[in-house]
């Protein structure tokens, strides 16, 4: 039955029909922020949404007779899938009705456990959390040290961006996201001293093009590394079933073997 259930699991139109399903909940739920639709058929979308539930509830069910408990917990994803499963049941209307309806937008995350590719990146980004530690206080050095440069220089200029340090660090983050930095900070500036420049460019290129290269660097390097992960436990689910059926092919075999030495073995009548 287990085996039944694991090859019925991993098929690609089971996980065709589940990511056809979380689709599904993701557009009711789009949906159902439209109050004019939703008032006439507020009905229709509570029956769906428990049909999506419970359809949802039988996938888990499957997948956790398909396999032993220790691997299904073992799982990090299955977690996440289990919890959300079960917060849908619980928060069912009532008081918690805005609770039920956030829930129901979580339940699209549920594409990320079920689409390989996606469960990939997101392992990567994971793995990339520990490494990200030094970036960030190396990003945080200079931040502070170019906000603090910033409020010294331009506060008097230009209080609105370098009034006081909290106003010349949020101004600095816009910076590095490049929004509108120098035709709407940099170059109205300019009109006080034309060597500004050298101050927003600076930033720029230690922020933006070095720091965030080195985000990039990481979160590449952990991409490659769940993949070669993903690949290798593949590769072993694959192997198990095969070494079964190579035992039974052998076993045959030797059968075979053993009942043709019967056989010679055997005294002629003649």
């Amino acid at each position: 039955m287990r085996n039944r259930l694991h090859t019925i699991v991993n098929h690609k139109a089971f996980q065709s029909t589940v990511i056809i399903l979380i689709i599904a909940n993701a557009i009711l739920v789009g949906i159902e922020t439209y109050d004019s639709i939703y008032e006439h058929y507020s009905f229709f979308f509570y029956l769906a949404d428990r049909l999506l539930l419970w359809l949802f509830t039988i996938e888990i069910v499957m997948r956790f007779f398909s396999t032993s408990v220790r691997s299904f917990f073992k799982n990090g994803w299955n977690w996440f899938d289990t919890i959300i499963i079960l917060a849908g049941h619980l928060f069912t209307g009532g008081h918690f009705v805005t609770v039920l309806r956030v829930l129901r937008v979580l339940r699209v995350l549920r594409a990320i456990s079920v689409i390989p590719s996606l469960r990939r990146l997101v392992d990567a980004l994971v793995m990339t959390i520990p490494s990200l530690g030094n970036i960030l206080f190396l990003m945080g050095i200079f931040l502070y040290i170019f906000a603090v440069i910033g409020t010294m220089l331009f506060s008097g200029i230009a209080p609105e961006y370098f009034g006081n340090l909290q106003r010349t660090i949020l101004t600095l983050f816009q910076i590095v996201t490049l929004d509108s930095w120098s035709s709407g900070i940099m170059r109205p500036l300019m009109a006080y001293n034309q060597w500004i420049w050298i101050y927003f460019v600076s930033f720029v290129l230690v922020g933006t093009f070095i720091i965030f290269n080195l985000f990039i660097g990481v979160i590449v390097n952990n991409v490659e590394k769940a993949n070669d992960s993903e690949e290798d436990t593949d590769n072993e689910a694959k192997q198990a079933p095969a070494t079964a059926e190579d035992v039974k092919r052998l076993e045959q075999q030797l059968a075979a073997i053993q009942t043709e030495l019967k056989k010679l073995h055997q005294p002629s009548k003649e």
